[in-house]
C-alpha cells in the first residue's frame, strides 16, 4: 500500500489537477478542464492512505454507487493508470457520429440519447420522452448522474 505522501507525489505529477484542501487533513484534486459538470478526480485523500478516484463509466474498476474507486490498496502503476483513465474520460466528449446512443444502467435498463437537431438532445425510455437538453454534455451529465453509461 502506498503512503499518503507517495499518493500525493503521484497525483501531483498530473499538472492538469488542482489541489484543494478539505476538512480532517484530507485533500481533493479537481480537473477544471472537465467537459462535464463533474470536476473532482481525487476525493478525500486522507493521511491514513485512504481516498477515492472518480471512475464512473470506466470499465474494469470496482466503484461505489457514486462512481468512485477506493485507492487505499492501489500500487503506483495501478494508481497512475486509473488517474490517466479518469482524466481522459472527463476531458473527452466523444464525437457523436451517429445521432443516437444507447445508455444502460446496472439493472440493464436502457435509455436512448437522440440528437433532435444541433442544439436539442432528447433522452427516451422506450417511446417515452424522459428529458430534453440543450447540449450533448448536459444530456450525458444527466445520464451519468442517474447511473447510466454508454452501452
Amino acid at each position: 500500500m502506498l503512503t499518503f505522501e507517495e499518493k500525493l507525489t503521484i497525483i501531483e505529477t498530473f499538472p492538469q489537477l488542482v489541489r484543494k484542501e478539505v476538512s480532517l487533513n484530507r485533500v481533493n484534486f479537481h480537473f477544471p478542464e472537465s467537459q462535464f459538470e463533474k470536476k473532482i478526480v481525487v476525493y478525500h485523500l486522507h493521511p491514513n492512505g485512504n481516498g477515492f478516484v472518480y471512475a464512473a463509466g470506466l470499465p474494469g474498476y470496482e466503484k461505489d454507487r457514486k462512481g468512485f474507486v477506493n485507492i487505499r490498496e492501489f500500487s503506483e502503476p495501478a494508481l497512475i493508470l486509473l488517474l490517466q483513465d479518469a482524466i481522459k474520460a472527463l476531458e473527452t466528449v466523444e464525437t457523436v457520429e451517429t445521432l443516437e446512443e444507447t445508455w444502460i444502467n446496472d439493472n440493464q435498463f436502457e435509455l436512448t440519447l437522440l440528437n433532435e437537431d444541433l442544439d436539442t438532445w432528447l433522452v427516451y425510455a422506450g417511446d417515452l420522452l424522459d428529458g430534453a437538453f440543450n447540449s450533448y454534455k448536459e444530456a450525458a451529465n444527466y445520464l451519468e448522474e442517474e447511473g447510466f453509461r454508454r452501452k
